[in-house]
């Protein structure tokens, strides 16, 4: 797609959960392969491109399923952005609650449940760097 085409109006749209155990008080994230959109990519929160065919926070679901092994209810949206290196991306924020026991599944090599506030260990880089309203909310998280 020749996105100079457009100059507004058009985004790749990527959903991404905040996937919380309640119990642990922890959130789940994943190692993943290597992404051809985002290469320097690593550590990132389970979710994916959606479909047309369901609405956002089910297809959210499906790819939480996926990834993780785990069944989510999704909560609420957190936060939304684009990306100064790529303004054609779009990342939708959710806030999930889970249940389930975690493996890594689909383009997962490794998870690893984490304390919320420790997610800057992991998305250091500019381009996976947490946002800071997503970052606020994750330290709201008792």
């Amino acid at each position: 797609m020749d996105w100079k085409k457009f100059n507004r109006g058009v985004f790749l749209v990527n959903v991404l959960g905040i996937v919380y155990d309640r119990k642990s008080k922890r959130i789940i994230i994943g190692r993943g392969e290597k992404d051809p959109y985002m290469k320097t990519l690593s550590w990132r929160y389970p979710g994916g491109r959606p479909a047309y065919k369901k609405d956002l926070g089910a297809y959210l679901k499906l790819e939480v399923r996926k990834k993780t092994n785990l069944n989510v209810k999704v909560v609420k949206v957190i936060h939304a952005r684009t990306y100064k290196q790529k303004r054609q991306f779009l990342s939708i924020y959710y806030y999930c609650e889970s249940s389930g026991k975690a493996k890594a599944g689909e383009s997962f090599k490794e998870i690893k449940w984490i304390k919320p506030t420790d997610i800057q260990k992991y998305f250091s880089k500019s381009v996976s760097k947490t946002p800071k309203e997503v970052y606020n909310f994750l330290k709201s998280l008792k």
